[in-house]
């Protein structure tokens, strides 16, 4: 291939003049025209002086012509750098000053404000695809040659929360983002007969890569939401076949009284990832509508690493098996691998892994060994069946009086309890067992809320070195816009919890 990305992805819609975005009021986009708008955006890229290799870094709401920006990058060979759009002026000056594009593509809300950052120059695109950017790009051909690629080369720079440090950029090839499309349109069954349901964010890998290049790979369309709502979604289902989310669409859909096995009637297959799915929601879903949903794993590094399966048992609370191609192994601080069912170190191995850090050398080797794993930081056990649990970060890992407590052991015996919708465990600073294991659980609207019922419960099913020394009651989780829960967020606003009076206060 002379650019694997567009080659095997784009190159089939610029002779389709079947739908393939289809707007939130019944209208569409078909291939031939994405296509076209696609090469003006990879000519107006050209125009603005940016060759293969140069970064491009995007801040702008989601629309069918943000979307054709990504597509006109993989056609310019451009590296594509997209930007949450929730990040402040200084985060951006971060990742301005570490990707250092060529240009920067923004809302015309925030143009002043990264101009005035003085190391980028900015055009505008808005969420109606108009801004400077959309008048350079109007008047260019509607075909471009595509620029000469290889498989290693990089197509995207993605970074990451960093929660825990620097965020990094994390380069990811054709190969790497090629490869993964095809494994999940081969194990998830998708083909050009599918209409995927899109209300993810496409600043994401997960409404990016898995949502948008597995619909290009396989000739599918796209009911393109702007975001997601109840309303909207529900609307759009019955002319759906697939969709993809966060577990918070599949709660929030299930607080809506209208929605049940009539509006799914069409739906083949319902996906959760990016944060992890209660299997509680997972139970419920299955009891509304008749659907198990689908829940696999993956990260901004490697994108999907393992999924349930499409044919068999999709089992609630854990993310199945590798994907083709893909090696796990679940493996000690020294790297050598754990009994079986034992609890460590989640490894990946296979052409979905990403290339390294973007200007970090010393973090590159530090995460990704000589033979090819990347250490994944999560922490997991595989059953006697073979499936993959995730019991959590290892920076989440709690040592209590020198024991090893793993937050999801706990939040799974606590989310059992009928008044609770949702509970996070995360250890705070305490000056006898170095850390104290806290909950906060999110409670149910009308369910009597019973503590020392809960206690008792617990008492039975964790030793006690597992059990919360706190139980704190909060209307809602701090989140990040994949849904996430922050325990970060929770751990500094709690660390001062078992701190010792200060000599003299009352």
């Amino acid at each position: 291939m002379t650019n694997p990305l567009h080659d095997a992805l784009l190159a089939p819609l610029g002779a389709s003049d079947t739908p393939f975005l289809i707007r939130p009021d019944g209208s569409a986009i078909d291939g031939t025209a994405f296509y076209g708008m696609a090469c003006r955006a990879a000519g107006a890229l050209a125009e603005r002086g940016l060759a293969p290799g140069d970064r491009l870094a995007v801040q702008v709401e989601k629309s069918p012509e943000a979307l054709a920006l990504y597509a006109g990058c993989l056609i310019a060979g451009v590296v594509f750098v997209p930007l949450n759009t929730a990040y402040t002026t200084d985060e951006i000056a971060y990742f301005l000053a570490d990707a250092t594009p060529g240009l920067a593509i923004c809302d015309p809300r925030m143009a002043d404000r990264i101009a005035a950052l003085g190391t980028t120059p900015v055009m505008t695109l808005d969420a109606a695809g108009q801004g400077s950017f959309a008048d350079l790009a109007a008047g260019l051909p509607n075909r471009i040659a595509p620029a000469r690629r290889t498989a290693q080369d990089i197509a995207a720079l993605l970074y990451t929360s960093g929660t825990t440090g620097r965020s990094k950029g994390a380069m990811l090839s054709h190969e790497n983002l090629l490869s993964n499309a095809r494994a999940l349109c081969d194990l998830w069954r998708i083909d050009s007969d599918d209409v995927l349901l899109h209300a993810l964010p496409i600043f994401h890998a997960h409404g990016l890569f898995v949502a948008v290049n597995t619909t290009l790979l396989a000739g599918a369309r796209m009911i393109f939401l702007p975001g997601f709502t109840v309303d909207a979604v529900l609307q759009a289902m019955p002319r759906a076949t697939l969709m993809m989310g966060v577990p918070t669409f599949y709660t929030r859909l299930l607080d809506a009284p209208g929605f049940g096995a009539d509006v799914c009637a069409g739906m083949r297959l319902f996906v959760s990832g990016s944060a992890p799915l209660l299997a509680e929601t997972h139970q419920k879903f299955q009891q509304r509508t008749g659907h198990r949903i689908l829940e696999r794993y993956g990260m901004t590094e490697t994108g999907m690493n393992t999924s349930n399966p499409h044919d068999g048992e999709r089992r609630a609370g854990t993310v199945g098996f590798a994907l083709p191609g893909v090696e796990i192994a679940i493996t000690d601080a020294g790297g050598a691998p754990v009994p079986a069912g034992e609890i460590g170190m989640i490894e990946v191995r296979g052409p979905n892994v990403f290339r390294g850090y973007w200007n970090m050398p010393d973090k590159t080797a530090e995460e990704l060994r000589q033979n090819g794993f990347f250490i994944t930081g999560d922490l997991g056990r595989q059953d006697a069946d073979g499936y993959l649990h995730i019991v959590g970060r290892s920076k989440d890992l709690i040592i209590s009086g020198g024991y090893n407590v793993y937050p999801k052991e706990v939040e799974s015996v606590l989310n059992e309890a009928s008044f609770v919708r949702e509970a996070a465990v995360f250890g705070v600073p305490h000056p006898d067992f170095g850390e104290a294991v806290v909950a906060t659980l999110v409670v149910e609207p009308g369910v009597p809320v019973d503590l020392p019922a809960l206690r008792h419960d617990m008492s039975g099913r964790l030793a006690r070195y597992k059990q919360p020394k706190e139980i704190l009651l909060t209307q809602s989780l701090p989140r990040n816009t994949m849904g996430k829960v922050q325990k970060n967020l929770l751990r500094d606003r709690h660390r001062d919890l078992f701190a010792a009076p200060v000599s003299g206060t009352p």
